[in-house]
């Protein structure tokens, strides 16, 4: 009994002090961005101008870059995400092969950002380039593209981890049963795993996303960091995170920097609402 209290003890107060400390951040974000508040309201929402030296900042450019860059690279690494996990849950489940892919696979994710972000402007900037140039558009290179293909394999072991997972925990039971139905492979891949391991798959996806949308460095060397909205995906951008990184070193007015204090604000309020939006997700598509 004592054990058993002591462990709950110890569970509300690491719950408490989590909650705690999310309050702080968001007093402290919230205390930071209050001169920006004041000046431009809910206009900070909707503004397309973010001009330091006409201290006019709206937050929409940023906004609308940061999720084209999310979605864009989560439609590219769902696929592959999709398949790595299939294929170590399924198809092989042991050997070299596996043990390989597995580590290799885990290996991306402990790669640092920076590294990415090198790699992308050496080897992803040039062939996006010569793909503008192949189909008539400014050849950037940099861009919301480029920036997208580099967060697609960043946010791929974090989607397949996830998945592989909760696929290894389909019962056998159901596997079996759905053979001796004269089911075939592919039919026990649709019509068991995927149904029963579709909230994993979920949340898998709800991880790879919040993993891009805040994602900074690599975003920040090769995505163009123009602060206009962007015409098309071929655009230089930028995002919320991005934006951050790039000039607060470098704001000396107060407007200035309370205008990315406010950036910060609107990043915090939206991952927050994804995660409730993913949890509520997650077990709506629970089996049960």
């Amino acid at each position: 009994m004592r054990t058993d209290r002591f462990f709950k003890g110890i569970l509300w107060g690491g719950g408490v002090f989590f909650g705690l400390l999310l309050v702080f951040i968001f007093i402290f974000l919230l205390k930071g961005s209050w001169l920006s508040i004041k000046a431009f309201g809910l206009k900070f929402l909707v503004m397309k101008v973010w001009d330091p030296i006409q201290e006019r900042f709206g937050l929409l450019p940023l906004l609308v870059g940061t999720l084209l860059t999310s979605f864009i690279s989560l439609i590219i690494s769902l696929p592959f995400s999709f398949s790595i996990a299939l294929l170590l849950s399924f198809y092989v489940k042991t050997g070299f092969l596996n043990k390989t892919i597995s580590y290799t696979t885990d290996l991306l994710a402990g790669i640092p950002s920076v590294i990415y972000g090198l790699w992308a402007l050496f080897f992803l900037v040039p062939f996006v380039r010569w793909l503008e140039i192949k189909l008539h558009v400014i050849p950037y290179g940099v861009g919301i593209l480029t920036a997208s293909l580099v967060l697609s394999i960043m946010i791929i072991p974090y989607a397949s981890s996830m998945m592989r997972e909760v696929m290894k925990l389909v019962p056998k039971d159901l596997i079996e049963a759905g053979y001796s139905m004269g089911a075939t492979r592919y039919d026990v891949v649709r019509k068991v795993i995927i149904p029963y391991a579709r909230s994993g798959i979920i949340a898998g996806l709800l991880l790879s996303f919040g993993r891009a949308f805040g994602e900074t460095m690599a975003v920040t060397m090769v995505i163009g960091n123009a602060n206009t909205m962007p015409q098309s995906i071929f655009s230089p951008s930028n995002t919320m995170a991005s934006i951050i990184a790039n000039e607060f070193t470098e704001a000396v007015k107060e407007i200035h920097l309370s205008s990315l204090i406010h950036v910060g604000l609107w990043l915090f309020i939206i991952t927050f609402i994804i995660n409730l939006m993913g949890n509520y997700v997650i077990k709506r598509f629970e089996v049960r």
